[in-house]
Order: structure tokens, then sequence, then C-alpha cells
């Protein structure tokens, strides 16, 4: 048997005020999701997919970060949901993020931090959040959205890293003030020779979850232990 090994500490970090769009759907090809999520772990049944597209806009927001955009995609998990119970844990496949700094800290911790920048504009209730690998259009997000009311989402997700072929459950709390209404009304998956293409969404779109926060807080790296 081999013993677990905790994982070495790592200066936790706190983005405050974010503008984030975080949502779910279910994909055109679930076979090619299912692919992607590592032997050892399960994809939920529906094979659903998530995505965050959020902008730290001044090096304010964060505790050490500095200012920074960020895209992170994968598929959802079975039987690792987040500590509420219903939430499921999440693989991520993907890690787009303008920081050096960011990419070398998400990258220590097992995430597939890769060079991309995210622009999220607002004019009027329409949203686009769009996407870039090394300087390249891949996903362009379109939504109707309202304006912050009294509701807060908060509570804890739970992502699933490997770090040196050691699996990580990492706790990572979290505050949003959502906007009513809010309604994703396309979502474009732009480069089919790119690898984000196998996660795009079944035609007709199908969402099933999501919300836009121009004030979303949360922490790094969350509580982690190994997943045994």
């Amino acid at each position: 048997m081999t013993d677990l090994v905790a994982p070495a500490l790592v200066a936790p970090q706190l983005v405050v005020n974010s503008r984030m769009i975080y949502f779910g759907w279910l994909p055109a090809d679930p076979d090619a999701v299912a692919a992607l999520v590592p032997k050892g772990l399960e994809p939920i049944a529906n094979r659903q997919v998530f995505m965050n597209q959020y902008v730290v806009d001044d090096e304010g927001q964060t505790s050490g970060f500095g200012a920074y955009s960020l895209t992170y995609i994968g598929p959802d998990l079975a039987g690792l949901d987040a500590p509420d119970g219903v939430t499921p844990g999440r693989w991520w496949t993907h890690y787009f993020n303008s920081s050096p700094v960011v990419r070398e800290y998400a990258a220590a911790r097992g995430a597939p931090a890769s060079v991309g920048r995210t622009m999220i504009e607002i004019r009027g209730r329409r949203l686009v959040a769009t996407t870039e690998a090394d300087g390249v259009p891949v996903i362009r997000t379109t939504a109707r959205v309202g304006r912050t009311g009294d509701a807060v989402n908060r509570g804890q997700l739970r992502y699933i890293t490997d770090v040196g072929g050691r699996r990580l459950s990492g706790i990572y709390p979290f505050v949003a003030e959502p906007v009513d209404p809010f309604e994703i009304e396309s979502l474009e998956f732009l480069e089919p020779n790119h690898s984000t293409w196998s996660l795009r969404p079944a035609n007709p779109l199908e969402i099933t979850w999501g919300f836009y926060s121009p004030r979303s807080s949360f922490a790094y790296p969350g509580g982690e232990s190994p997943l045994s």
C-alpha cells in the first residue's frame, strides 16, 4: 500500500470583484467529452461541460496575482461532488490565462495552464465574452444580462487536478452577486482544428446552469488534499 503524501503548501491567493460568466451545457459529442476524462475518474452521466470566463481588471483586486484574465473549461465528474453534495466536482481540460505569474502558480497545482486572454464586453444588456488561445479567438459567448440585485451565490467548488501523477482534490470557496435576468443566447466554438472543439455544445444549445456576476470573489488554491 502506498502512503498518501500531503501536497506541498503554497501561499493562498484571494481574488475579489472579478467580472465572471460561468455556466454549463450539454455537448455535441458526449463520447469526445468522456474521452477527455483520465482513467480513474468518471464523467457525469449527461457528459455536461462547464466553462468559466472571467476578468480581473486591477491588481488591487488580488492578494498577489495582479490583474489577469482567464477561461477554464472541462467536463463535470461523477461521484466527486463539492461540499454541498449537489454541485459536481470538475476536471480542467483547458486553462487559458493571460498572466505568467498565475500560469506558473496554477500549473504547480495541476492546472493545464497555457497562454490566453479573455475579454468581456457589455453594451446595454448584451454581453460578449471572447477567449483567445495564443492570440487566436477560440470561444465566444453571447448573453443577455441585467443588473445585480439582492441575491448572493456562495459556497465551495471542487476541482480535481494531477500533480506529478498524484491526484489532488481542491475546495475553492466563492461569493458572487449574480445579475437578473441572465440568459445565454449563443455559444460559439470558433476553431474546428483546436482541441477545445471536442467540448462544443449540442445544437440546439442546452444550457444546464449559469450566471454572470460583475462582483465575483474566490480563493486559490482552496483546501487541498490527496484524492484517495
